[in-house]
């Protein structure tokens, strides 16, 4: 089995997630005790969010580039970032460390491809969802258009994340105003909602929407699974 590289704590709660994501799958395609070889390298997530807040995002960069140089040491084979706000420099990680980076947008954008679906209601970080990284991946690489939240349903997304699910915080009206954002998505066109925030799958259920929901998270750790063990 080759090596994955994680690098986590962006953050630990969904951290924790992919670790038992990417084992239940190397054990579901492997069957006995498998498990998954990982190497994980957790990042400390206050100061990254406090240099996001104040748009130092060189410190950001040079945090997650450090992190991928020391999983190439350990012999990592490939690096997932267990993020999404963080593919932003996912470039700039797999030239640091020399290795493929397995690109969360990518795995999505081809999984929402195969269902024909070409409009999507795209939730996540205030970063994720204004500035335009994630957005172009899916556009230019898979033809898919992405609805997001007005601004205000954006400012209060960005606040329930980081405020709330980071720290390991669900509340219930939480829940329900990114489930009323994702509704109103809908009915703005979204063919599907794509959760690109790695927190919204915990409390986002398919129960909640009319149209299919994309885990970004579980279908990221499909995408480690398939290189840990073809």
């Amino acid at each position: 089995m080759k090596l994955l590289g994680i690098i986590g704590g962006t953050s630990w709660v969904s951290t924790r997630e992919y670790y038992r994501l990417l084992n239940e799958g190397v054990q579901k395609a492997m069957g006995g005790s498998h498990s998954a070889r990982l190497l994980i390298s957790s990042v400390e997530f206050q100061e990254l969010s406090v240099a996001m807040a104040c748009g130092n995002w060189s410190t950001v960069r040079d945090a997650l580039v450090r992190e991928a140089r020391r999983l190439a040491s350990g012999g990592a084979e490939a690096i997932i970032i267990a993020s999404n706000t963080m593919h932003l420099y996912a470039d700039e990680i797999a030239a640091a460390a020399n290795l493929p980076v397995l690109h969360i947008a990518d795995a999505v954008g081809s999984l929402v491809a195969e269902s024909a679906i070409r409009t999507v209601g795209l939730l996540a970080t205030r970063h994720s969802m204004e500035m335009d990284f994630y957005r172009r991946r899916l556009g230019d690489g898979f033809g898919i258009e992405c609805l997001i939240p007005e601004q205000a349903q954006r400012a209060r997304i960005d606040a329930i994340i980081f405020g709330e699910l980071c720290q390991g915080v669900f509340l219930e009206p939480s829940r329900r105003y990114v489930v009323e954002a994702a509704r109103d998505l809908i009915g703005r066109g979204a063919r599907g909602i794509v959760l690109a925030c790695t927190e919204l799958p915990l409390v986002v259920q398919q129960e909640d929407l009319a149209v299919p929901r994309f885990d970004t998270m579980a279908i990221h750790a499909e995408q480690g699974v398939r290189f840990l063990t073809e």
